[in-house]
């Protein structure tokens, strides 16, 4: 049985906390295997105080869309003070903090380099490490599994809040170890301890672990959301949408100028490993062409065990920037930076679709840029495993 490592907080590790007043950064995916949120342990627990909440993107409760930002506001449940990380600042300021001795972080990510939370958490250790306090990361399953290694490695000019650090896109990393890495490889020099996880296989995913799946954040509904997450979250960069306000969000793109049937059909001939494509019509609530009729694909993971993500994904934006070059377009924002750059941590593999580049090439050119990350990951993993899997091997 998998304990977490909020559940080992209140037991042999609460010496962690005793006596200390608790900064807890958080989300609704912060509860234990029984679905109490570590937020109302903390407030129920004698010889701690809870003093701050600090919510990232998404607000403390989970309520809120992407890019959302709000201010300072009372918990209504523990009555605390709640600090939005996600508003005028993105790292906690010294009057945030002067109330806290120890900051505690315990929020679910979902195995991927462009999760805000990871940045969030990381800027957090920098404030933390100028005020000389101690952060203690509770550690949680990566719910893609911690083996495999998927995508580019960042390059730091395109360094954003949707991706910091030079790692991999698919990091095979727990919240606790992406910690030890920002600390020990990027150096955050913060009194860091992780409280590890008991029972966790690194090749399991969340739904092989018997723990309830608690969306950590909007439209990240399921694990099978996650599992695809890895390369269908690119399409954010474009004009086509990524299912956001459907019920299907990134398992599922379209728009009203793809042929659904079409793209089905060059999609599954291309005979890509764990994956089939089913041509679908949607109507997003919110987001690109709310209110308007799709057509696209839904991406159906057959075996996860040979299913790549980030190879399906950008295999999808070839193909429908070939089917139509007319129509499809990348998004600017008003910076003038692409966000798919930023989301790819480059500019190569956005001119590399263009120039008509394979997504088997591009997968050989990450894989020479992967190794330098793969010996820094293997520094600070926690659970063992018998070898990394690195997409160039698998």
């Amino acid at each position: 049985m998998i304990q977490l490592g909020n559940e080992r907080l209140f037991g042999d590790d609460f010496h962690l906390i005793k006596g200390r007043r608790v900064g807890l950064v958080t989300n609704p995916s912060g509860v234990n295997s029984a679905l109490q949120s570590t937020a109302d342990r903390l407030c129920a627990a004698g010889g701690v105080e809870l003093t701050a909440l600090f919510g990232p993107e998404h607000g403390i409760r989970g309520d809120l869309e992407d890019g959302v930002r709000l201010g300072p506001a009372t918990d209504a449940r523990t009555g605390v003070t709640v600090f939005s990380l996600y508003g005028e600042t993105r790292r906690p300021l010294d009057h945030m903090l002067e109330n806290v001795d120890v900051l505690v972080v315990d929020i679910q990510e979902v195995g991927v380099r462009f999760y805000t939370y990871l940045y969030t958490m990381s800027m957090a250790m920098e404030a933390c490490a100028e005020r000389s306090l101690p952060v203690v990361v509770l550690d949680r399953p990566n719910p893609i599994g911690g083996e495999l290694v998927e995508g580019n490695i960042l390059d730091p000019e395109f360094a954003s809040f949707v991706g910091m650090y030079p790692i991999a896109v698919r990091h095979g990393m727990t919240i606790g170890e992406l910690a030890r890495l920002f600390s020990s490889v990027h150096d955050i020099d913060v009194e860091l301890h992780v409280v590890e996880l008991r029972g966790w296989d690194r090749d399991q995913y969340w739904d092989e672990t018997g723990l309830p799946w608690v969306a950590p954040s909007p439209n990240m509904p399921t694990v099978d959301t996650a599992v695809v997450y890895p390369g269908m979250c690119f399409f954010e960069g474009t004009n086509i949408s990524e299912g956001r306000g459907t019920t299907k969000p990134f398992e599922q793109i379209g728009s009203p100028y793809i042929d659904g049937d079409a793209l089905a059909g060059v999609l599954n001939d291309l005979n890509l490993p764990g994956a089939a494509f089913r041509p679908v019509f949607f109507r997003p609530s919110f987001g690109k062409y709310a209110g308007e009729s799709c057509r696209g694909i839904q991406v159906h993971v057959l075996d996860r065990s040979v299913f790549r993500a980030v190879s399906v994904g950008f295999g999808i934006l070839a193909a429908v920037r070939g089917m139509y070059p007319g129509a499809f377009e990348w998004r600017v924002p008003n910076r003038g930076i692409h966000n798919f750059d930023k989301l790819a941590g480059t500019d190569r593999v956005r001119r590399a679709i263009d120039a008509g580049t394979s997504a088997a090439d591009l997968e050989r050119d990450w894989a020479r840029d992967r190794r330098l990350f793969m010996e820094q990951r293997q520094s600070c993993l926690l659970y063992p495993q018998a070898a990394a899997i690195d997409t160039n091997r698998a």
